[in-house]
């Protein structure tokens, strides 16, 4: 389940792996809020692109922390790249419906 208008590749496995990574400020993973752009192998190396729902926010060193640890549990992975991208804009479209549907039940307008 990629996030719509994904102009990266997606590696199912790994992209499933980052279900584990919650946004420390709301209570959705950051598959489901629509922040992974594209998440690949290239030999032993994850390569991953990620956005935010803001330029300043205060979790990013935290994300992409929680993002490299995880990745690195996978096998055969001995390091994980990560491109923090602007382009295209995060916008709620972005969100699963699962994303919405857990937003909504904690109150969170979408």
């Amino acid at each position: 389940m990629a996030p719509t208008s994904t102009p990266f590749p997606i590696d199912e496995q790994l992209l499933n792996a980052l279900h584990d990574v919650n946004d420390p400020e709301l209570p959705v993973d950051i598959v489901d809020l629509g922040l992974v752009y594209g998440v690949w192998r290239e030999g032993r190396t994850t390569q991953v692109r990620i956005t935010f729902t803001a330029m300043g926010c205060p979790c990013l060193d935290f994300l992409l922390q929680d993002v490299r640890e995880r990745l690195m549990r996978e096998p055969d992975i001995d390091d994980v790249q990560i491109e923090v991208v602007w382009d295209p804009p995060w916008t709620k479209a972005r969100l699963t419906e699962r994303g919405r549907d857990l937003l909504i039940s904690w109150g969170v307008s979408v």
